[in-house]
Protein backbone atom coordinates (compact mmCIF):
# COMPACT_ATOMS: atom_id res chain seq x y z
CA UNK A 1 0.00 0.00 0.00
CA UNK A 2 2.75 2.21 0.91
CA UNK A 3 5.12 3.66 -2.32
CA UNK A 4 8.03 5.61 -1.98
CA UNK A 5 7.65 9.23 -1.26
CA UNK A 6 4.49 8.64 0.23
CA UNK A 7 3.53 11.12 3.01
CA UNK A 8 2.06 8.82 5.44
CA UNK A 9 -0.11 11.04 8.01
CA UNK A 10 -1.53 10.07 11.17
CA UNK A 11 -4.59 11.56 12.97
CA UNK A 12 -6.67 11.14 15.88
CA UNK A 13 -6.25 11.53 19.58
CA UNK A 14 -3.68 11.47 22.32
CA UNK A 15 -3.34 7.71 21.82
CA UNK A 16 -1.96 8.94 18.05
CA UNK A 17 -0.58 12.34 19.67
CA UNK A 18 1.33 10.25 22.65
CA UNK A 19 3.23 13.60 23.67
CA UNK A 20 4.10 14.83 20.58
CA UNK A 21 6.25 18.40 19.80
CA UNK A 22 3.97 20.17 17.98
CA UNK A 23 6.53 23.00 17.00
CA UNK A 24 7.80 20.42 14.77
CA UNK A 25 6.09 20.54 11.39
CA UNK A 26 8.88 18.90 9.34
CA UNK A 27 8.33 15.19 8.50
CA UNK A 28 10.03 12.23 10.36
CA UNK A 29 10.59 14.12 13.98
CA UNK A 30 8.06 15.32 16.36
CA UNK A 31 6.32 12.02 15.99
CA UNK A 32 5.82 11.44 19.86
CA UNK A 33 6.70 8.48 21.84
CA UNK A 34 3.45 6.27 20.56
CA UNK A 35 2.43 3.31 17.59
CA UNK A 36 3.02 6.67 15.23
CA UNK A 37 6.91 6.75 15.83
CA UNK A 38 7.26 2.68 16.08
CA UNK A 39 5.41 2.62 12.49
CA UNK A 40 7.67 5.31 11.28
CA UNK A 41 10.68 3.69 12.70
CA UNK A 42 10.61 0.47 11.68
CA UNK A 43 9.51 1.15 8.04
CA UNK A 44 12.30 3.88 7.40
CA UNK A 45 14.37 1.27 8.80
CA UNK A 46 13.75 -1.35 6.29
CA UNK A 47 13.33 1.01 3.30
CA UNK A 48 15.88 3.56 3.66
CA UNK A 49 15.85 4.52 0.09
CA UNK A 50 12.28 4.60 -0.46
CA UNK A 51 11.99 8.52 0.94
CA UNK A 52 8.86 7.98 2.96
CA UNK A 53 7.17 11.12 4.82
CA UNK A 54 5.35 10.21 8.18
CA UNK A 55 3.61 13.25 10.02
CA UNK A 56 1.54 12.79 12.96
CA UNK A 57 -1.57 15.53 13.53
CA UNK A 58 -3.16 13.51 16.63
CA UNK A 59 -4.32 16.08 19.65
CA UNK A 60 -5.18 15.07 22.68
CA UNK A 61 -8.69 14.94 23.65
CA UNK A 62 -10.26 15.45 20.31
CA UNK A 63 -13.32 13.99 19.35
CA UNK A 64 -14.64 13.06 16.44
CA UNK A 65 -16.41 16.95 15.97
CA UNK A 66 -12.77 18.27 16.57
CA UNK A 67 -11.10 16.33 14.03
CA UNK A 68 -13.40 17.52 11.49
CA UNK A 69 -13.52 21.07 12.62
CA UNK A 70 -9.92 20.94 11.44
CA UNK A 71 -9.75 18.75 8.16
CA UNK A 72 -8.79 21.54 6.21
CA UNK A 73 -5.34 22.28 8.14
CA UNK A 74 -4.87 19.18 9.46
CA UNK A 75 -5.09 17.13 6.66
CA UNK A 76 -6.04 17.86 3.41
CA UNK A 77 -3.64 21.25 3.25
CA UNK A 78 -0.72 18.80 4.16
CA UNK A 79 -1.63 16.39 1.13
CA UNK A 80 -0.98 13.37 2.67
CA UNK A 81 -1.12 9.96 0.03
CA UNK A 82 -1.77 7.62 3.31
CA UNK A 83 -4.17 9.01 6.03
CA UNK A 84 -4.32 7.00 8.90
CA UNK A 85 -7.48 7.85 11.35
CA UNK A 86 -8.04 6.50 15.04
CA UNK A 87 -10.82 8.36 17.32
CA UNK A 88 -13.80 7.93 19.00
CA UNK A 89 -12.36 6.81 22.77
CA UNK A 90 -12.93 11.00 23.59
CA UNK A 91 -16.38 10.81 22.32
CA UNK A 92 -17.24 8.54 24.89
CA UNK A 93 -15.04 9.35 27.60
CA UNK A 94 -15.68 13.35 27.53
CA UNK A 95 -19.69 11.72 28.22
CA UNK A 96 -19.20 9.20 30.86
CA UNK A 97 -16.27 10.94 32.92
CA UNK A 98 -18.39 13.69 33.82
CA UNK A 99 -17.73 16.25 31.37
CA UNK A 100 -21.03 15.17 29.86
CA UNK A 101 -20.15 16.69 26.30
CA UNK A 102 -19.75 13.43 24.41
CA UNK A 103 -20.45 12.80 20.98
CA UNK A 104 -23.69 10.08 20.59
CA UNK A 105 -22.68 7.35 18.34
CA UNK A 106 -25.34 8.70 15.30
CA UNK A 107 -23.39 11.89 15.21
CA UNK A 108 -19.95 10.07 15.60
CA UNK A 109 -20.82 7.93 12.27
CA UNK A 110 -21.98 10.51 10.65
CA UNK A 111 -19.27 13.26 10.77
CA UNK A 112 -16.98 10.61 10.68
CA UNK A 113 -18.53 9.80 7.22
CA UNK A 114 -18.32 13.94 6.20
CA UNK A 115 -14.67 13.47 6.88
CA UNK A 116 -13.86 10.79 4.77
CA UNK A 117 -16.24 11.97 2.09
CA UNK A 118 -14.65 15.44 1.78
CA UNK A 119 -11.12 14.34 2.13
CA UNK A 120 -11.56 12.01 -0.35
CA UNK A 121 -12.99 14.44 -2.61
CA UNK A 122 -9.91 17.14 -2.52
CA UNK A 123 -7.82 14.32 -2.33
CA UNK A 124 -8.84 11.71 -4.49
CA UNK A 125 -5.55 9.44 -5.09
CA UNK A 126 -5.61 9.31 -1.28
CA UNK A 127 -5.18 5.87 0.40
CA UNK A 128 -6.98 5.61 3.88
CA UNK A 129 -6.55 3.29 6.59
CA UNK A 130 -9.26 3.33 9.51
CA UNK A 131 -8.14 2.18 12.87
CA UNK A 132 -10.67 0.54 15.24
CA UNK A 133 -11.08 2.55 18.55
CA UNK A 134 -10.67 0.66 21.56
CA UNK A 135 -10.71 0.18 25.18
CA UNK A 136 -9.01 -2.35 28.03
CA UNK A 137 -11.46 -3.56 30.89
CA UNK A 138 -9.15 -1.28 33.44
CA UNK A 139 -8.25 2.40 34.94
CA UNK A 140 -11.44 4.56 34.33
CA UNK A 141 -13.32 2.18 31.67
CA UNK A 142 -16.35 1.24 33.12
CA UNK A 143 -18.91 -1.41 31.28
CA UNK A 144 -21.42 1.72 30.12
CA UNK A 145 -18.09 2.62 28.42
CA UNK A 146 -16.98 -0.80 26.80
CA UNK A 147 -21.15 -1.06 25.49
CA UNK A 148 -20.93 2.18 23.97
CA UNK A 149 -17.21 1.77 22.76
CA UNK A 150 -18.54 -1.82 20.82
CA UNK A 151 -21.06 0.64 18.23
CA UNK A 152 -18.32 2.93 17.71
CA UNK A 153 -16.46 -0.05 16.66
CA UNK A 154 -18.89 -1.43 14.56
CA UNK A 155 -19.22 1.92 12.74
CA UNK A 156 -15.63 2.03 11.76
CA UNK A 157 -16.11 -1.10 10.31
CA UNK A 158 -18.81 -0.22 8.88
CA UNK A 159 -17.30 2.96 7.25
CA UNK A 160 -14.22 1.36 6.12
CA UNK A 161 -16.29 -1.22 4.20
CA UNK A 162 -18.15 1.74 2.34
CA UNK A 163 -14.87 3.45 1.24
CA UNK A 164 -12.92 0.54 0.63
CA UNK A 165 -10.06 1.15 2.95
CA UNK A 166 -7.44 -1.15 5.29
CA UNK A 167 -8.98 -1.71 8.57
CA UNK A 168 -6.71 -2.25 11.41
CA UNK A 169 -8.37 -4.07 14.43
CA UNK A 170 -6.86 -2.65 17.86
CA UNK A 171 -10.19 -3.98 19.56
CA UNK A 172 -9.50 -7.45 18.69
CA UNK A 173 -5.64 -7.37 19.49
CA UNK A 174 -5.82 -5.86 22.87
CA UNK A 175 -8.66 -8.77 23.39
CA UNK A 176 -5.89 -11.43 22.60
CA UNK A 177 -3.43 -9.33 24.60
CA UNK A 178 -4.66 -9.79 27.66
CA UNK A 179 -4.88 -13.39 27.75
CA UNK A 180 -0.91 -13.30 28.11
CA UNK A 181 -0.71 -10.26 30.02
CA UNK A 182 -3.17 -8.03 32.23
CA UNK A 183 -4.87 -5.11 30.62
CA UNK A 184 -2.81 -2.96 33.17
CA UNK A 185 0.41 -4.27 31.05
CA UNK A 186 -0.89 -2.74 27.82
CA UNK A 187 -3.29 0.23 28.68
CA UNK A 188 -2.86 1.06 32.45
CA UNK A 189 -5.95 3.52 32.48
CA UNK A 190 -7.73 1.48 30.34
CA UNK A 191 -7.43 4.29 27.22
CA UNK A 192 -3.58 5.39 26.86
CA UNK A 193 -1.52 2.48 25.97
CA UNK A 194 1.72 1.61 27.20
CA UNK A 195 5.31 1.36 25.99
CA UNK A 196 4.17 -2.36 25.08
CA UNK A 197 0.84 -1.80 24.60
CA UNK A 198 1.75 0.91 21.42
CA UNK A 199 4.13 -1.63 20.23
CA UNK A 200 1.80 -4.52 19.83
CA UNK A 201 -0.35 -1.28 17.93
CA UNK A 202 2.70 -0.52 15.49
CA UNK A 203 2.96 -4.27 14.80
CA UNK A 204 -0.81 -4.85 14.00
CA UNK A 205 -0.73 -1.66 11.85
CA UNK A 206 2.03 -2.69 9.73
CA UNK A 207 0.94 -6.45 9.35
CA UNK A 208 -2.87 -5.30 8.00
CA UNK A 209 -1.13 -2.08 5.98
CA UNK A 210 2.06 -3.82 4.76
CA UNK A 211 0.89 -7.54 5.04
CA UNK A 212 4.19 -7.85 6.83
Amino acid sequence: MIKPNDIILFQGDSITDAGRNRDVTESNIGLGQGYALFIAAQLCAEQPKAGLQFLNRGISGNRIVDLYARIKSDTINLKPNVLSVLIGVNDTWHEFGGRQNGVAVPKYERLFRDFLTEVCAALPDIKLVLCEPFVLPCGVVTPEWITEMDQRRAVVKKLAGEFHTKFVPFQTMFNAAIKQAPPEYWAADGVHPTVAGHMRMAQTWIKEVEGK
